[in-house]
């Protein structure tokens, strides 16, 4: 019989397990202290709980935590760590230190449904959503897990396709009995989907940031096919509804592509679309890598496009390139981890 993992599990969750082995309620509080709030190698650690409870525990569950297969490390400190997920699958989680920062950019599917025609991830196909298990693990089973200050959902995968999970996620994440994070130490990343955006925006104070890539709806369909389905416009309709003036932040990610969307007059229709909204547009140039017939723009061209913005009263960055020694962009490493295995 194939056994469950623990972590992963929310207090009611672990209230529904002890329930059904028959233990005292008061043990899925112990259970998720242990979980969330300790370090251990096994359910045999939990030793505030009775013997019987971690052998009835133990017939049918694990722990539910295991280290990166890989790690690669970049000349500027950025790693990027490999995890084995599903069967046959690899998802990756890059650790970003700066300064008295330490980002984690956590991955949330194998592969991804969306498509888009500049991401790496999209060339793998859909391999599946990764549990809630599988997304903390990233997190819980970093070795840097101390020194995280800010969490990100950017990697592989869309998260609002894997609502549920997210959500479970962002939950063991902020609670009390969870990791008792602040939520405004973390971030989600989406193409935007509707109604999941809507409910993540009701139900968590998390920030939010927004693939935008290319403020025409015709030019953006021919890069992000969602936008077909989900029309950025209707996105940016709904975000104008929630408050983004104090804590909550709202962020738009732009991948700068040469020759594609890095012109003045793509600049000022962003100035155009995110009127209303209180906003920082995050200027990202390309990661080149073999087999795409995208490029990066130019730091002259991506410099030009920021002074559009910032001259119009959009907080405008260049984010600097991190980890491009070891593939840090989204899926290029596990493409080749697949690529690898298969020959």
């Amino acid at each position: 019989m194939t056994k469950s993992p623990l972590f992963g599990l929310t207090l009611a969750e672990l209230q529904d397990v002890a329930a059904q082995l028959g233990l005292p309620k008061f043990t899925a509080k112990q259970i998720a202290d242990w979980l969330y709030k300790k370090s251990i190698a096994s359910i045999d650690d939990m030793t505030n709980l009775s013997k019987k409870a971690r052998e009835i525990l133990n017939e049918k569950f694990t722990l539910g935590l295991v280290p990166p297969v890989k790690e690669t490390v970049s000349t500027d400190g950025t790693k990027k760590y490999l995890f084995s997920v599903l069967e046959g699958r690899y998802v990756e989680a890059a650790y970003i230190p700066d300064g008295d920062r330490a980002t984690l950019c956590v991955s949330c599917q194998a592969g991804c449904k969306m498509g888009c025609k500049f991401c790496n991830t999209g060339l793998q196909g859909f391999g599946g959503n990764l549990t809630t298990n599988e997304i903390l693990n990233q997190i819980k089973s970093l070795p840097e897990f101390e020194t995280l200050t800010n969490i990100v959902f950017m990697g592989m995968g869309e998260p609002l396709d894997n609502l549920p999970n997210i959500m479970k996620a962002l939950e063991i994440l902020t609670a009390d009995y969870g990791f008792a994070m602040s939520p405004h130490r973390m971030t989600l990343s989406t193409v935007g989907l509707l109604p999941a955006l809507r409910e993540f925006l009701e139900k968590t104070d998390v920030h939010l940031a927004v693939s935008l890539h290319n403020p025409f709806p015709d030019e953006r369909m021919k890069i992000m096919p969602i936008e077909k389905a989900q029309p950025l416009m209707r996105t940016l309709d709904l975000i104008k509804k929630y408050d983004f003036r104090h804590q909550r932040r709202f962020s738009a990610e732009y991948i700068m592509i040469g020759g594609v969307n890095d012109t003045p007059r793509h600049a000022r229709e962003i100035v155009k679309i995110l009127r209303g909204i209180p906003s920082r547009v995050n200027l990202i140039r390309y990661h080149e890598h073999p087999g795409s017939d995208f490029r990066a723009s130019s730091e002259i061209r991506i410099k030009e496009f920021q002074e559009i913005l910032n001259s119009a009263g959009i907080i405008a960055t260049v984010r600097a390139s991190r980890g491009e020694d070891i593939m840090a962009a989204c899926g290029l490493l596990s493409t080749k981890e697949m690529g690898a295995k298969e020959q």
